[in-house]
């Protein structure tokens, strides 16, 4: 067995793949895929109709760019020397990609919560697609330069600090660890943090398929449907409901047993395609109305398409164990979050679809909240980046080798420091990349609807 000491060492040898301080030089590659067309291939397979969606949502900011430009960043990253120290990784793992959400102990709960592009990979992609988010945000909040710089610093410090803390924990300890959300007022010490947070624990614990049962139901011709509102929520037809039942009842067959049970004591009801998020429009998602003891007690799902990782085409093929997960895109979200994740969803399973296509299932609301990066201030947005990165360190922790990390970061903060000069550098690009978009919207090369 390879002793703490050898694992560290490990980490240190790293370093001849490429030092600490390397993170930080990035220019873009010569051959740079172009961005519009690494977006508009990954739309090939997606629901045309809905791809101005997609682009109106992504030219509204460099930050909702960034949001639905994972594509762009892995290829960017896998244009660069890696370290080899090889995590589960997020895949996508931007500030608005961390959030509130229920355990199964109903204890709320802050930790990462989107896995569309989860994947085995090398720890420092997800570091720098965080770090840049921050110094992307912070500029979209008109901070400067020095201050954008900061808050990426904090965020890259936070996850450092954090996995160097988990080197010297035990297995369980580590596997056990989570962010209670309990806790947090009292780590953010400015009054009008704590106001913010509290205001947004509130938020997320109203969240909750009642509060979606007012929200997206109406009563038609005597019974509760959900509500039609195209292009964003459509109902389905007849033959459609057929279909997503049958898909349905696959899903269930991949829950545990006990999950099983819980979820036999709800009736299908209704079920809608929804339009969700910025980078995932044009996918396939559908919402599933269920109802328990009566139509006071709904249960609302989601099952949503998941196609290859964004990831997949910039790294090594995966070691044969993981190659089951890997070939089915929905257990790959489920088994990612599962990994990552402090607790998760009870009803998070897997299942195939019509055409042989792949979904993973999971709950629509479960007192789910995340922040409004707008509204922070240059502190807030520290303190908030600060617990993103220690968040993503609790996950990294749990998948890969936090003693080998932790000893390719060292005691220094050269490798923070660097990640945080990528950041401002790849902020300049992502500017860039989101004028090309602006520009070849209003020039018609591309079609997109905007404030939808």
């Amino acid at each position: 067995m390879t002793t703490p000491a050898e694992r560290r060492r490990r980490g240190r040898a790293a370093r001849e793949r490429i030092s600490r301080s390397a993170h930080g030089r990035w220019i873009p590659a010569a051959d740079r895929p172009d961005p519009l067309d690494v977006l508009e291939r990954q739309c090939e397979d997606r629901i045309t109709r809905l791809l101005p969606i997609r682009r109106g949502r992504m030219a509204a900011s460099p930050f909702a760019y960034l949001r639905g430009a994972a594509a762009v960043l892995a290829a960017d990253l896998g244009a660069l020397p890696e370290t080899g120290l090889t995590v589960q990784l997020c895949g996508d793992a931007h500030l608005l990609n961390f959030g509130l959400y229920a355990s199964p102990e109903r204890a709320l709960l802050f930790d990462v919560n989107d896995f569309d592009e989860t994947h085995p990979g090398p720890f420092e992609w997800d570091v720098k697609r965080l770090a840049a988010s921050v110094a992307v945000a912070a500029r979209d909040n008109g901070q400067d330069e020095q201050r954008a710089r900061r808050a990426a610093l904090t965020a890259v410090q936070g996850y450092a600090d954090a996995m160097r803390r988990l080197a010297g924990k035990g297995e369980l300890d580590v596997w056990y660890a989570r962010v209670d959300t309990a806790d947090l007022p009292a780590r953010l010490g400015k009054p009008g943090q704590r106001k913010q947070l509290e205001s947004g624990l509130a938020h997320a614990r109203s969240r909750t398929s009642l509060q979606a049962f007012g929200k997206l139901t109406e009563e038609r011709d005597g019974r509760r449907r959900i509500i039609s509102a195209p292009p964003l929520i459509e109902p389905l037809k007849r033959t459609e409901l057929r279909a997503v039942g049958q898909v349905f009842s696959d899903y269930r067959s991949t829950l545990p047993e006990s999950r099983r049970v819980l979820l036999d004591r709800f009736r299908f009801v209704d079920a809608a395609t929804k339009v969700v998020g910025v980078g995932s429009v044009g996918t396939r998602c559908y919402i599933l109305l269920l109802e328990g003891r009566d139509g006071r007690d709904p249960l609302f799902l989601q099952l949503k398409e998941a196609g290859r990782s964004v990831l997949e085409e910039h790294l090594p093929p995966l070691r044969v164990d993981a190659e089951v997960s890997a070939h089915h895109g929905g257990r790959r979200v489920v088994t990612g979050q599962h990994l990552m994740q402090a607790a998760s969803d009870i009803f998070l399973g897997w299942t195939t679809g019509p055409g042989g296509r792949h979904y993973y299932g999971r709950q629509l609301r479960d007192m789910k909240g995340s922040t409004e990066i707008a509204d922070l201030t240059p502190s807030g947005l520290r303190a908030y980046a600060e617990l993103c990165g220690r968040t993503l360190a609790r996950a990294h922790a749990r998948t890969g080798d936090r003693l080998a990390i932790a000893g390719y970061l060292g005691s220094a903060d050269t490798f923070a420091e660097a990640v945080a000069d990528f950041a401002l550098r790849y902020a300049d690009r992502t500017k860039a990349d989101h004028g090309e978009l602006v520009a070849a919207i209003e020039d018609g090369r591309l079609a997109a609807v905007s404030g939808v």
